[in-house]
């Protein structure tokens, strides 16, 4: 799993068992890879290259992933079924059709010997939803004890008990990052940049008027909407210090966040992401609602979204939905993933 905050890839040995009609899970081993100054430019800047980069790119990412896979699998000595990978989203423009997350599942099944299932969000996409959320039927049924997941990631999303309604609320990590960054920093440790600044109000009111944040429907971010809508906004207050953006943008996030909390009936919302070890968002948010906020484990909050893309790929090798058009929007629930390689042994072993 890599996401848009740019961390690096995340790596979870996850075993999976159903038993009485329920599933239950165990993060056995899991660890973050960072990316080096190499593969952090290759794939920010992925987006605005010359085409035939793209797919030289995605073969190249595909090799790196399974090489990585396999050092950790000889690291921890793990005996593994098979690979299920998310890959990096370079595009999602769902509103024109389209979705694009590199790393070549048959460049990961060669480099580290195992089946691979892959590029979960096309299928999704070509039946008119977002291609997004997926996690929901993961909180479904590995996390039904809650009312509502919050992901705190390069963007923060919201799923709720059941399947009812689940979508992307608002930036979140994607930004804190970019600008801690401009301190030599990877991240805002603890929110201490932000805590260090004062809100802006004028910003904060631009920001709390994007237009996204009035929409009801499936609804779903990325990395160009990012660029056009939120930080062009933030382009216009050149002249507004770090922490004071920073302490401005943590406070709207924390607003969005506790606007849709709010309106809906949660008595307790289960919290992960890297954004969950952020102390001032978290307080930003508990601020402004009554909601009972549970931080899990430390594996659970780092590792949840790659647990649920390993639970997205049982699903598909048992041939179940995996995407719900209840919280995506597309015109029927479906079985997104491509499978690469040899997995005629599983398909009988995880039927039973």
């Amino acid at each position: 799993m890599s996401g848009t905050s740019m961390d690096g890839v995340d790596i979870a040995y996850c075993e999976f068992l159903f038993e009485n009609g329920k599933w239950s899970y165990t993060i056995k081993e899991a660890k973050t890879i960072p990316y080096d100054q190499n593969w952090m430019v290759r794939l920010s800047q992925l987006y605005k290259q010359p085409i035939h980069l793209f797919p030289k790119t995605d073969a190249f990412y595909g090799r790196y992933l399974g090489k990585i896979t396999r050092q950790f699998i000889d690291e921890h000595n793990l005996k593994v079924d098979f690979v299920s990978s998310h890959g990096h989203t370079i595009f999602h423009q769902p509103e024109n059709g389209f979705t694009a997350q590199i790393g070549c599942g048959a460049g990961i099944s060669a480099e580290c010997g195992l089946p691979v299932v892959n590029n979960f969000r096309v299928m999704d996409i070509v039946l008119g939803g977002q291609g997004a959320p997926l996690v929901p039927i993961g909180d479904q049924f590995l996390f039904a004890d809650y009312d509502a997941c919050l992901n705190l990631g390069g963007f923060s999303n919201i799923s709720f008990r059941n399947c009812q309604k689940a979508f992307d609320i608002s930036p979140c990590n994607m930004a804190f990052n970019l600008f801690a960054n401009e301190l030599n920093l990877p991240f805002d440790e603890d929110g201490k940049i932000a805590a260090s600044g004062s809100i802006h109000d004028e910003l904060l009111m631009e920001l709390n008027n994007i237009d996204f944040y009035k929409k009801n429907n499936a609804k779903s971010l990325g990395i160009e909407w990012f660029n056009q809508s939120f930080f062009s906004i933030l382009n216009r207050f050149e002249t507004i210090s770090i922490p004071d953006k920073m302490a401005t943008i943590n406070l709207h996030v924390a607003q969005q966040i506790a606007k849709v909390i709010n309106t809906e009936n949660i008595d307790n919302l289960l919290v992960t992401g890297g954004g969950a070890h952020n102390k001032i968002l978290i307080q930003n948010i508990q601020a402004s609602t009554k909601t009972q906020i549970i931080i899990p484990d430390s594996l659970t909050i780092n590792y949840k979204e790659a647990l649920i893309f390993a639970f997205l790929g049982v699903l598909r090798i048992r041939n179940e939905i995996n995407i719900l058009k209840s919280v995506t929007g597309a015109v029927s629930n479906s079985i997104g993933g491509a499978l690469h390689g040899n997995f005629s042994r599983l398909i009988g072993k995880l039927k039973d």
